[in-house]
């Protein structure tokens, strides 16, 4: 009964910890599109940005999924 507990504890951390990068992806992307719209030569550096923001908001759903099982 515990174990099946720690399951379902741990898939729910699991889901937030994906639900959370989702959501932090989903706003980097929207705001460098924005940030594009407003100063298009400023483009490859707002991409670098982007790209390296996602990837930072990306390390949380692993973070969640790997280091986060009971």
């Amino acid at each position: 009964m515990l174990n099946t507990i720690a399951d379902i504890t741990g898939s729910i951390q699991g889901g937030l910890g994906c639900l959370g990068a989702a959501i932090g992806v989903g706003l980097v992307g929207f705001k460098a599109a924005e940030a594009v719209g407003r100063n298009p030569g400023a483009s490859t550096k707002i991409l670098v940005q982007g790209i390296i923001g996602m990837a930072l908001a990306e390390a949380v759903a692993f973070y969640a999924l790997f280091l986060g099982k009971p």
